[in-house]
């Protein structure tokens, strides 16, 4: 007959339970804990009034988002849950659940204290050594916006719209004439129809404002890029007397294009193109990591869909950061960095490229 470990549930604990003897010594959660005590986190402490309820400490609450991120818990909800449900957030919350509120006003309110923090997590790292940063890597994800593509207006369709809504407007009016001599068919309230279609006329007229708003900021890069190139290549012919080789630069035109699309649910994202084919809604997210201990150097979310423009960027946050944080010796990045000037930039900045020059097949014969 089979013997089976005894399952004991009602039985009380005789003592205390230590959360720190349930968690393994390498474990992530004590790492966090270690290092955000050793941050200056006097900022945040000073932003507290010390009126009503005591506070939770804020090194307790950024170590609960720091160890969520980390294991890919994002939402302050199930991070939550977690401090009833996870034996590690159970141990950074010391046995204690800030509710919901609490961490995502926490996370709104100290959002530049956050990027100090973030900092002074790579200067302790620099110290203990954890890393050299001597090889970066860089790459680029498309974060899907909380939004739908189907919610997105061309300016094309905004006024084709914007033209049928006035239209019937019109017809409302005159049946609203109409109706002062014979009356209105039943059933229709003309005052509720014609606020319905004002309304829509007042949403549609936002959101070409907004378009032609990016519109005129397009204008002014294409302008300004339109010009750099026009002079490149006068003074090319005027040093070689010879016409440069391509085709001249075309005259940026003002004004939105019938393509130019606005999202009505998240206006500050953009459409890109997403990996397996089609266009969505994103942000573009940069990373720059160090390859032996994983820590992330510069981070930035950018509504460019071309990862060539953000290598620059990305140069330029690193050596931002404070002194005593090295510049890498080696960037690797993948084909869709490589560019001339990137190239240039990553050897002003005293860092060796190594950039992929093409693609290859992920699955070559």
């Amino acid at each position: 007959m089979s013997r089976f470990r005894p399952i004991d549930r009602a039985t009380d604990f005789l003592l205390p339970p230590s959360l720190p003897e349930w968690l393994p010594e390498a474990h992530l959660a004590r790492y966090v804990v270690e290092v955000v005590e050793q941050l200056n986190l006097s900022a945040m402490e000073r932003a507290y009034a010390g009126r009503g309820y005591d506070a939770y400490p804020p090194a307790m609450l950024l170590s609960l988002l720091i160890y969520g991120y980390a294991t890919g818990t994002f939402s302050s909800r199930p991070i939550e849950l977690a401090t009833y449900d996870s034996l590690a957030f159970r141990y950074i919350a010391c046995n204690l659940h800030p509710d919901h509120d609490t961490l995502a006003h926490f996370r709104r309110r100290f959002g530049a204290e956050f990027e100090s923090a973030f900092v002074q997590v790579l200067q302790v790292a620099r110290e203990n050594p954890l890393s050299r940063f001597g090889t970066v890597s860089l790459d680029g994800t498309k974060i899907h916006a909380n939004a739908s593509k189907h919610s997105a207006l061309s300016y094309g369709h905004a006024e084709k719209i914007e033209a049928q809504l006035k239209a019937e407007v019109a017809e409302l009016l005159q049946q609203a004439d109409a109706a002062d001599r014979s009356g209105l068919p039943e059933g229709m309230n003309l005052p509720d129809e014609l606020a319905r279609r004002e309304t829509r006329l007042a949403a549609i007229a936002a959101a070409k404002g907004k378009i032609e708003a990016r519109a005129q900021e397009r204008l002014a890069r294409e302008q300004a890029a339109y010009e750099a190139t026009l002079a490149t290549r006068q003074a090319t012919q005027a040093a070689t007397g010879k016409k440069p080789r391509g085709k001249e630069p075309q005259l940026p035109q003002p004004g939105p294009r019938p393509e130019d699309q606005i999202n009505l649910t998240d206006e500050e994202s953009r459409i890109m193109p997403v990996s397996g084919g089609g266009f969505e809604p994103c942000y573009n997210a940069q990373a720059l990591v160090d390859t032996d201990s994983l820590l992330v150097l510069a981070a930035r979310i950018t509504q460019a869909p071309n990862d060539k423009e953000q290598l620059q960027p990305m140069l330029a946050a690193v050596q931002a950061s404070p002194d005593g944080l090295n510049t890498p010796d080696h960037l690797l990045a993948d084909n869709g960095f490589c560019s001339e000037a990137n190239v240039i930039a990553c050897h002003e900045a005293g860092i060796e490229p190594l950039i992929a020059l093409a693609r290859d097949s992920h699955h070559p014969p």
